[in-house]
């Protein structure tokens, strides 16, 4: 069995006036996270993840910023175009892990929503697909609670 590797980071700064999205749920917060789609972090360091993993850059090659197609898009979406990419090349994944790291909301009892979400996008089991939440220990721009940001590996394997 032939297998790749990637790994993936992301973080966007907090704002009153943004709703919180992660792993392509809405999370109940004061604030939500800044950027010009609907900055899902966790979503983007998946796809970071993904694409690293084929040496095939990172999102912001596929979805720059400079792009008005791109303002307000749904990380869901985009991430099944990378989901589509990476199998058009023979590859689908083995599986996704990740963190998130935030100070607030307790992102816990969201985790399995977040999961079905991701594993459907996907079209793999939600087993596939690990999401773990710890804070920041109050160090930082996270811990100071002005971002939220994540990490994620994939490993993908040829179809």
């Amino acid at each position: 069995m032939n297998i790749r590797i990637g790994n993936g980071y992301d973080i966007h700064q907090l704002s009153f006036d943004r709703r919180l999205i992660l792993g392509g749920v809405e999370i109940p917060h004061d604030r939500g996270l800044l950027g010009h789609s609907d900055a899902d972090v966790l979503t983007h360091a998946m796809m970071d993840a993904m694409l690293g993993a084929l040496s095939l850059g990172d999102i912001g090659l596929y979805f720059p910023p400079t792009d008005p197609q791109w303002k307000g898009a749904d990380s869901l979406v985009l991430l099944a175009k990378v989901n589509q990419l990476i199998g058009d090349r023979g590859w689908q994944i083995g599986n996704i892990d990740s963190v998130v790291v935030a100070e607030r909301p307790k992102l816990k009892p969201h985790i399995q929503q977040m999961r079905s979400r991701l594993a459907e996008v996907l079209e793999v089991q939600p087993e596939q697909i690990g999401i773990k939440a710890t804070t920041n220990e109050k160090l930082g721009p996270v811990g100071r609670e002005e971002g939220i940001a994540a990490y994620a590996v994939a490993l993908l394997q040829q179809a």
